[in-house]
């Protein structure tokens, strides 16, 4: 009999600790606005040093958990890889900003103006152009998908986003006549992805050969899982504290923009998941590579939008409700792939022997 998979406790109620976080940091930004206002002047270069510590401390945990030798291995099935590549870099960014122009600048303008019609479709367009990372190992566990694949499909997505996300972002908040600093943007870049990254090959080269990768599992990894958590938690505190007055002047915008997000989220996994079926890719492969073109690398989303535009800035508010979806919204996805295994009966040969 096969156990049943679930979430961790915070995984699983991860919505409901955004919600959390959306409460708690208005009610401190109201009540302490002086402690607010002195975490905003601290800054550097248009980074807020108390923020960019806390994203550090949720993306180099999941940089550890990239092994990039993995990449190797990819020769031997590809096509779910290159389907996965096809939708987070091709399809993806570009059908969320095609979303996002149709809702908040021609559906939603009306409600909520031109300049925050900008702001959020900067803060969707960037959320879609960075795959997800560390949460795809938690869906592809809970639609039977196969580990080790899925951790190619991850290290390869967080190798190119070295040298597409800066692109991709500039391109399309471009296109959408929306100004972004390219100095700040490229610094972001180095400084959320780039030196994580490096930073996460350096310390398992150094601490996995001398003392094991399940030593480094059980005393690197596994405590810092919740501080990734806690991390997130804190930084949603501090951003819903500066948020405070847009969201209760105007607190339907939250569901506004969670709109575009969830549409986009339906089409990108149903996409990847129909080409699988199509190129009879099997099942193990197919539903990561849905799950993978469905989620968002919020945390890195979060981080950047902060450093273009600002705590207080609406492109900032969209990330957030990303986090605010994600779970639920994939949780669906994932449900969906479980219920429809028998669809690719064609790759039976190559799924997993289930005892």
């Amino acid at each position: 009999m096969s156990i049943e998979k679930r979430l961790d406790f915070f995984e699983r109620y991860l919505s409901l600790w955004v919600a959390l976080c959306i409460v708690i940091g208005i009610g401190f930004g109201k009540l302490f606005p002086g402690v607010v206002d002195s975490l905003s002047k601290m800054e550097i270069s248009h980074v807020n040093l108390p923020i960019a510590v806390l994203i550090w401390l949720m993306i180099y945990p999941m940089m550890l958990k990239i092994d990039f030798s993995a990449i190797l291995k990819v020769g031997n099935r590809p096509k779910g890889l290159f389907i996965t590549l096809f939708v987070n870099w091709l399809v993806k960014p570009f059908s969320m900003a095609l979303l996002g122009w149709f809702f908040f600048k021609y559906v939603f303008i009306g409600l909520i103006g031109e300049q925050m019609a900008n702001e959020y479709l900067a803060g969707t367009i960037i959320l879609a152009a960075a795959p997800c990372t560390a949460m795809v190992f938690v869906w592809s566990y809970l639609t039977d998908g196969d580990p080790a694949y899925t951790l190619v499909q991850v290290a390869v997505n967080d190798l190119l986003m070295l040298v597409l996300f800066a692109p991709i972002v500039m391109f399309l908040l471009g296109v959408s006549d929306i100004v972004v600093p390219k100095d700040v943007l490229f610094m972001s870049v180095l400084l959320y992805i780039v030196i994580p990254l490096v930073a996460g090959y350096i310390t398992r080269r150094i601490l996995i050969p001398s003392r094991g990768e399940e030593w480094f599992n059980e005393k690197i990894l596994t405590p810092l899982k919740p501080v990734t958590i806690i991390a997130l938690l804190v930084t949603l505190v501090i951003i819903f504290a500066f948020q405070g007055e847009v969201i209760t002047n105007n607190w339907f915008s939250i569901i506004l923009i969670a709109i575009p997000i969830i549409i986009q989220v339906y089409f990108n996994s149903s996409l990847a998941y129909g080409l699988a079926k199509y190129f009879k890719v099997p099942h193990n492969i197919a539903s990561p590579a849905a799950l993978i073109g469905a989620s968002n690398f919020f945390e890195l989303a979060v981080a950047v939008t902060i450093s273009l535009f600002g705590l207080t800035s609406g492109a900032t508010l969209a990330t957030v409700v990303g986090v605010l979806v994600e779970v639920p919204v994939m949780l669906s996805v994932c449900s969906f792939c479980n219920r429809t295994q028998h669809w690719f009966d064609f790759g039976s040969q190559l799924t997993k022997e289930k005892g």
